[in-house]
């Protein structure tokens, strides 16, 4: 009886470990190339500063970049891979459209700097290249540095039908917001962090013309944006407008990684609806009040949500490799 008990317990056991949904967090670590590229986080850091001098575009570009990156297959660079004859990949769906060239760019640029050391050649993920990469952006732009997590493999695949409804919409609400980013085990707390990434970067008309023109029946313009802003934006962006017209996601420092992004959410300057939601909605509104006072609190915020951000369906073993060339498979 006591055997038939124990087998119970350790097929009860199992099955709640089986049930569980895959973490990479154990598999990832700091200084995970301490041994086979001792260098790597200067060689990258050193890479991606020098892609910064050349355009300030490099940080919003590689940061969206990460973002869309791991909300479709995982951390696993498979964005970054060109679509063939054979097979449309991740970066030609329509909603990956606008990642801008330069953080294609500045990971590309990396992988072949690190790659020209000969110990660390082809001992290093373009997966882990592109997580330092965004970590060395946000710090260059005066947001908080921190330590990354490694160890991540390159993905097998990459098709254009992954993406479909993986990534968050400019009109989404909170709801939807928390929907989206629960799936891949982050609060609501670890979303308004992440959200700040606006506060560097452009967007072109089209993903909010709709808060400045025909908004409802009641009122050509979202009541929720700033009147003086709408008006400042209906400027630069006229019903016909050149769909090749950039506007700062922050009106004030665009150029700066800060905390900024939230003092302009209480001011009604939040580009998209899914950016005024986060202050007009009670269940988020004091979460901004928060971190629009406090900087210190909003960086360390930061970075719990963007570490939990690079664990996000990590490959591992026989589910990834190291790619020769990042945007092309093996």
């Amino acid at each position: 009886m006591a055997h038939f008990i124990t087998f119970l317990l350790v097929l009860s056991l199992s099955l709640t470990f089986s049930l569980l949904p895959e973490t990479a967090s154990a598999q990832l670590r700091q200084n995970y190339y301490a041994k086979t590229c001792p260098n790597v986080e200067s060689i990258v850091r050193n890479a991606v500063t020098q892609k910064f001098r050349q355009t300030f575009v490099t940080v919003p570009a590689t940061i969206r970049l990460f973002f869309h990156d791991c909300f479709v297959q995982g951390c696993d660079a498979s964005v970054i891979i060109q679509s063939t004859g054979s097979n449309k990949a991740e970066k030609d769906h329509p909603d990956n459209l606008s990642l801008a060239g330069d953080g294609f760019d500045t990971v590309i640029k990396a992988k072949q700097a690190v790659d020209a050391v000969p110990s660390c050649r082809n001992k290093v993920s373009c997966a882990d290249i592109l997580a330092m990469a965004t970590r060395d952006v946000i710090a260059l732009s005066g947001g908080p540095s921190y330590a990354v997590e490694l160890g991540r493999l390159d993905g097998l695949s990459s098709t254009a039908a992954s993406v479909n409804g993986k990534l968050p919409h400019p009109d989404f609400n909170l709801n939807q917001l928390n929907s989206m980013f629960a799936a891949h085990g982050l609060t609501q707390t670890d979303m308004i962090a992440l959200s700040a990434a606006h506060t560097v970067g452009f967007s072109h008309c089209s993903k909010f013309s709709n808060r400045i023109y025909n908004f409802s029946r009641q009122s050509a313009v979202d009541p929720t944006l700033n009147r003086a802003y709408a008006t400042q934006l209906q400027q630069m962006c006229p019903k016909n407008v050149d769909p090749r017209i950039a506007i700062n996601m922050d009106p004030n420092t665009p150029r700066a990684f800060d905390n900024v992004y939230y003092k302009n959410l209480q001011q009604g300057k939040g580009l998209f609806t899914s950016d005024q939601v986060l202050f007009t909605d009670k269940r988020s509104k004091p979460v901004v009040n928060a971190w629009a006072a406090n900087s210190n609190t909003f960086n360390s915020a930061f970075i719990t949500a963007i570490t939990k951000l690079g664990r996000v369906g990590v490959k591992t073993g026989r589910n990834g490799n190291i790619r020769r060339n990042c945007d092309a498979l093996n």
